[in-house]
């Protein structure tokens, strides 16, 4: 070891993103160590038997000296009141009481610790209970559960074939430990009888190295020795099922692409070539490097992204350090995704180019992480501080808004231009839509997208500010048939804190043999239930399933898609064959019929636009706005004579694509957005104002976009505007993802349903709350919009449960099965 302490400061990189504070030299172990940190506190072996704990507030070390072996593992308790830190060598296991060894030495005196273990082997990791009571000790294939006070053994757990890597106390499950060992298994005990709980299967080739348990979701999360991340959920009926896995190296790869196609610089002097090789993403005739994941931590802090137009997003959420031997990565919890990254390497200020082991506080002070590491290559141990707040800032600001410079809104914000498609052909007598039908104080001139000054926290489920929708009760009586006069709209508001529709109600078969009901969807007033089959015929229900109140008959086809008026007086419909059919609820002939020779493939999907003033629908790679007119008057004389009339006002191609696979768009108020999802795994918003594509998401999901459900809302429910801009996708195989179409990121990633063999539909609650999912384990799920793991598991389905809807006037969830079966669930 140099003299002084071994303590040299480093320079402070000039983009304020770390600055290597210290700086020890000393001899260190060939095998992994674990260092700590701890609030204002590192501790580390320095000279390899004797302790160092260094003060970042005094900048003073303070050495400890008790072992006659190397240290091989470090750890801090969870108090800080006495602060207590715990080192191990293959010897004894000693804990110390920071506050009595400063005392100590300030009085001259020699500080000691309690011994609490001796010859327990080479331990690899050391962990002190959340009450610091106890301490886990990772000796070989076993776990020792020590007093933290005596040297007393209170548990002894066996069971791993290999080396213990880590080990974690439950915080909310008295007497739980979780450990990884490098026999590729995670194991979950009761130390309290040494009992083993559950023990997983070999989950990779590569050794298990990191462990973190998330409390606040009720997960853990390891890491192994080949870059690969895998979530597990904790909470009592998942039988401990992976929430995700996540591979590094992909990550980093799809985060280059993003720097690369924003143009932007990261680092000192880093551009985007660089970048590529800082992330292993390998130029010909290069060696791939591994990505061992030493450390997991979690730290939870808040970003305001700025771009040009100082447009902002106040961003809260929880995320992940991933420490590395190049660098540190952080990982979004929400969404599984990589945010940013620091490269040691390309920092010159930095000593430590790679790294051995390392270490990070829990908690961001003043915004900042303290972070230990060793060198792989040298006798050094570095205290880094890094700015998190900058580092996200600095990678994430140019392309957080990237292709969508200008905030886009679903509720529209401005008056229709003078050359917009939705000015064409609408009728003479129909008011163009106002600032105050469209909810806003000032109308912004000459613009063709929609703006916001700011973009607001999205509040995912806020109370409400303002009312979105208004009833219609004064309906003609010789509009509405004798049915519909019966199921009179209820008037009053969605329960919005009312608990999620779980309960098990009843079950209907819809027709005499198995038939997989391919779409179904209520009216907005939420009396009634539309539900499209594979055997050619639609068939209305009232929402409580106790009546068939109409059936549909004239495709040729399997029905793709039903869609209500927003009158409740129509229904269109669109098949395999080709065709789009327009039903009057009054009669069950079709008011209007397009037939084959106008498009040349399937019918994917087709709604009511622009409050039943227009048609859209998907056919190929385009999607048409259709201007129409229904007329159920009958004329003796020429009853064969169609007197309903439909014209293409406009179609719409998506770029780069075989043929759109999902398309969404709002009814019940005025939007100009437009959402669709192609065969090519992107996704497009088109902004139909000014006629034309906004912005592209590619790679939305691994596989094609099978549903796109958008955040309507109902006409008994409010949310704050900015809610209405949130939407969902899903794809088989690759879970739900949450969108937000001011930013177009993806918020959260929902995984837990099973989608693999067949598309599953999804549904977001009016209150904006709850999202429903079915699947292909005869189960659909319910997930609460702040939490990636389902809150809900809804059993007794007797097949694969591919379509879900929630009535939008009360708390009511229906289910549809690929047998022809319809479930209801009520709270």
């Amino acid at each position: 070891m140099e003299s002084d302490g071994g303590c040299s400061a480093g320079g402070g990189g000039d983009s304020g993103v770390v600055r290597e504070k210290h700086l020890f030299k000393s001899k260190l172990l060939e095998s992994l160590v674990q260092p700590a940190c701890s609030h204002h506190h590192c501790a580390f072996p320095l000279n390899q038997n004797e302790l160092c704990i260094w003060n970042t507030e005094t900048a003073q070390p303070l050495c400890l000296s008790g072992h006659h072996y190397s240290i091989s593992a470090v750890s801090f308790g969870s108090k800080t009141n006495p602060l207590l830190v715990c080192s191990a060598s293959c010897e004894c296991v000693i804990v110390w009481n920071l506050d009595e060894c400063t005392q100590k030495v300030q009085k001259g005196l020699t500080p000691r610790g309690i011994v609490i273990g001796t010859l327990l082997g080479m331990v690899l990791h050391v962990r002190f209970s959340p009450d610091d009571q106890q301490v886990a000790v990772c000796a070989g294939n076993q776990i020792y559960i020590l007093s933290a006070k005596t040297e007393t053994i209170l548990a002894e757990l066996h069971g791993h074939l290999a080396p213990v890597t880590a080990a974690e106390f439950c915080t909310w499950e008295k007497s739980m430990l979780i450990s990884v060992s490098e026999d590729r298994t995670f194991k979950v005990w009761d130390y309290s009888t040494g009992q083993l709980i559950y023990q997983s299967g070999v989950l990779t080739a590569f050794p298990l190295l990191s462990l973190l348990i998330d409390e606040e979701n009720k997960q853990i999360i390891t890491g192994c020795a080949e870059g690969q991340l895998w979530i597990f959920s904790l909470i009592s009926d998942h039988n401990y099922r992976c929430v995700t896995h996540i591979n590094l190296k992909k990550e980093q790869e799809k985060f280059c692409n993003k720097v690369r196609k924003s143009g932007k610089e990261i680092g000192e002097g880093q551009n985007t070539s660089k970048l590529c090789k800082t992330n292993n993403i390998r130029p010909e005739g290069s060696v791939e490097m591994s990505l061992p994941i030493l450390l997991i931590e979690h730290c939870e802090f808040s970003v305001c992204f700025h771009n040009r137009e100082n447009i902002y997003s106040a961003l809260n959420t929880s995320y992940l350090w991933i420490g590395s031997t190049t660098g540190l990565l952080i990982i979004n919890l929400a969404n599984f995704e990589l945010e940013a990254f620091l490269s040691y390497k390309d920092y010159s200020d930095l000593s430590i180019r790679f790294a051995r082991s390392c270490a990070l506080t829990r908690k961001a002070v003043n915004g900042k992480v303290l972070c230990l590491i060793t060198s792989m290559f040298e006798d050094m141990i570095a205290v880094l501080e890094v700015n998190l707040a900058a580092l996200v800032r600095s990678q994430q600001s140019d392309f957080l808004l990237c292709g969508n410079k200008n905030s886009l809104s679903v509720i529209a914000r401005c008056s229709l231009l003078t050359n917009s498609p939705l000015c064409k052909d609408l009728k003479k007598n129909m008011k163009e839509p106002s600032s105050k039908t469209l909810g806003v104080k000032s109308m912004v001139k000459d613009q063709p997208l929609v703006f916001h000054n700011k973009i607001k926290s999205s509040g995912y489920t806020a109370a409400p500010l303002m009312t979105m929708f208004s009833l219609n009760n004064n309906q003609k009586k010789k509009e509405v048939s004798k049915w519909k006069t019966s199921c009179k709209c209820k008037n009053k508001e969605y329960p919005l804190e009312s608990y999620p529709p779980i309960k098990y109600e009843k079950e209907i078969s819809v027709t005499f043999k198995p038939t997989p009901i391919c779409c179904i969807q209520h009216s907005g007033d939420g009396e009634m239930l539309a539900c499209g089959l594979a055997d050619k015929t639609v068939l209305i229900f009232n929402s409580n399933l106790t009546d068939t109140c109409n059936v549909f008959s004239g495709h040729d086809g399997a029905l793709n898609s039903v869609g209500w008026s927003h009158d409740k007086q129509w229904l269109v419909s669109a098949s395999e064959d080709r065709t789009l059919r327009v039903w009057s609820v009054c009669n069950n002939e079709p008011a209007l019929i397009l037939g084959k020779e106008k498009f040349c493939k399937a019918v994917r999907f087709a709604q009511f636009y622009f409050i039943d003033a227009f048609i859209l629908l998907c056919c190929g790679a385009e999607f048409h706005l259709l201007s129409f007119h229904v007329d159920t008057t009958r004329d003796d004389l020429n009853r064969y004579k169609p007197r309903s009339v439909c014209k293409l006002v406009q179609k719409f191609t998506m770029a780069s694509t075989m043929e759109i696979t999902s398309l969404s768009a709002v009814n019940d108020f005025y939007s100009y957005i437009v959402l669709t999802a192609g065969s090519n795994r992107a996704l497009e918003i088109f902004d139909l104002n000014a006629g034309c594509s906004t912005a592209v998401i590619p790679e939305v999901h691994t596989r094609s976009v099978h549903q796109i459900c958008q955040n309507k809302g109902s006409s008994f429910s409010t949310q704050q505007p900015e809610a209405y801009n949130l939407f969902v996708t899903t794809a088989a195989g690759d879970g739900i993802k949450l969108w937000d179409l001011r930013t177009l990121r993806c918020e959260r990633h929902f995984e837990g349903h099973s989608s693999r063999c067949y598309p599953c539909g999804i549904a977001v609650s009016p209150c904006g709350r709850f999202i429903a999912s079915g699947s292909d384990d005869k189960c659909a799920y319910i997930y609460q919009m702040r939490s990636s793991s389902f809150s809900h598991k809804l059993r007794g389905h007797t097949d694969s449960v591919i379509n879900v809807t929630f009535s939008p006037s009360s708390p009511q969830l229906t289910t549809a099965t690929l047998d022809g079966k319809l479930q209801l669930f009520l709270p």
